[in-house]
């Protein structure tokens, strides 16, 4: 089994000419030297490290679910044997928090909503957060990197995500929002809820993942059920998390630490997450192009200007796919900020597929204009743009 994670961003500018030396070459197969490969960024744009010859102190990553879409992505991530994370579940709704797997539940609002939710009201999910922000900011303490998860579109989740992702990035941690769209047929009300608590959240977030719900309709098939497609979208916030924490917590044989993933994620901006998977015999190739058209977002790796990827396999995984790889993910970018790879079987799957597998996840821009959610996903923006003109509409009358 081999999987590769890249993440990229369009907003993280480390260009210099050298570099553009390394992209032309990869795309002409040919490689760094053995000593170019141990050069740090700042010379070359390409960091790559050795596993560490002492023992140093792991990175302290939080993962906060918010809401009951996030609750639900925390479930799915413990479910899936995540390593090195904390867990935290905030809710307004006891009852939510009682099914929640996370070993510290936070139930936030206890004077104003009395633990019975918000009724879908993110203004009361907002001032839920604000009136517990002291254990809010206690749970975030002594974090490196916090990923704050959360259905956009609800009450608690689009109202107190802004708020947590506040408290965090005002207190230094690298901060990471991973929030998913609310399906079309959700309704229009829940589509301006989620744009108006995308836009708060982003302004408070270094890098902001979205995933659109309606583009798991497109890898879906017909007979998926409604509960199976919101697990689906809980288990897609559970890769964008993954994708990115097992580049700083797992082992390889081509490190990227902590410093360099947070160099790239830093008011990185937007990104959205797109997945790969090919088990044929041109695995890495397939797997490489599924990824870098992204097929849950409808769009291309062309528009990043950064990327960290990290390839994971097992003993079968040979030079020449790594290189393949290394060859198509450099094409497509200007920039390659850092690379990992690492001989390791669990993907974090219950089940992990056979060894003769590779499956990739990154990381893509999306721009804010005027508040809407802009994309090359041209479909998405004009349903999200015909919702706030109808909602408008109704108001006017």
């Amino acid at each position: 089994m081999v999987t590769l994670n890249l993440m990229t961003n369009a907003n993280q500018l480390l260009s210099s000419s050298p570099l553009g030396f390394a992209k032309n070459n990869f795309c002409k197969n040919v490689g760094f030297s053995s000593k170019a490969r141990w050069r740090r960024r700042n010379d070359f744009g390409v960091c790559c490290s050795a596993s560490s010859f002492s023992p140093m102190e792991s990175a302290k990553i939080k993962v906060i679910g918010v809401g009951g879409g996030g609750n639900n992505a925390v479930n799915r991530m413990i479910g899936s044997g995540l390593q090195g994370i904390e867990f935290y579940a905030i809710n307004t709704d006891s009852q939510s928090l009682l099914q929640s797997a996370a070993k510290n539940p936070l139930q936030i609002g206890e004077l104003l909503t009395r633990g019975l939710g918000t009724g879908g009201n993110p203004l009361l999910g907002e001032q839920a957060a604000e009136e517990s922000k002291e254990a809010i900011a206690g749970a975030l303490k002594g974090s490196d990197l916090v990923f704050i998860t959360a259905g956009m579109g609800g009450g608690t989740g689009s109202g107190a995500a802004p708020v947590v992702a506040q408290i965090a990035k005002e207190a230094g941690y690298l901060t990471v929002g991973v929030v998913t769209y609310p399906f079309s047929f959700e309704g229009r009300k829940r589509s301006v809820q989620a744009l108006e608590a995308i836009e708060k959240l982003q302004r408070n977030v270094d890098t902001l993942i979205i995933i659109p719900n309606d583009r798991l309709l497109d890898v879906a098939d017909d007979q998926t059920s409604l509960q199976d497609a919101f697990l689906l979208a809980d288990d897609v916030l559970r890769q964008g998390v993954q994708g990115i924490s097992d580049i700083i917590t797992i082992p390889g044989l081509v490190n990227v630490d902590f410093a360099d993933v947070k160099a790239v994620m830093k008011d990185s901006g937007t990104a959205m997450l797109g997945v790969g998977v090919s088990s044929s015999k041109n695995r890495a190739e397939e797997a490489a192009e599924q990824a870098t058209l992204a097929p849950l977002i409808g769009s291309s790796i062309q528009s990043a200007t950064g990327v960290v990827y990290n390839i994971t396999g097992g003993k079968d995984m040979t030079l020449q796919e790594v290189n393949r790889i290394s060859q198509l993910t450099m094409c497509y970018t200007d920039i390659l900020v850092s690379q990992r790879l690492q001989t390791h079987k669990h993907t974090g799957e219950v089940n992990p597929p056979s060894n003769y597998f590779i499956q990739l996840l990154y990381l893509l821009l999306v721009a804010f204009q005027h508040g809407f959610i802009y994309s090359n996903n041209s479909q998405l923006w004009l349903k999200t743009l015909g919702f706030l003109m109808s909602f408008a509409a109704e108001k006017s009358n």
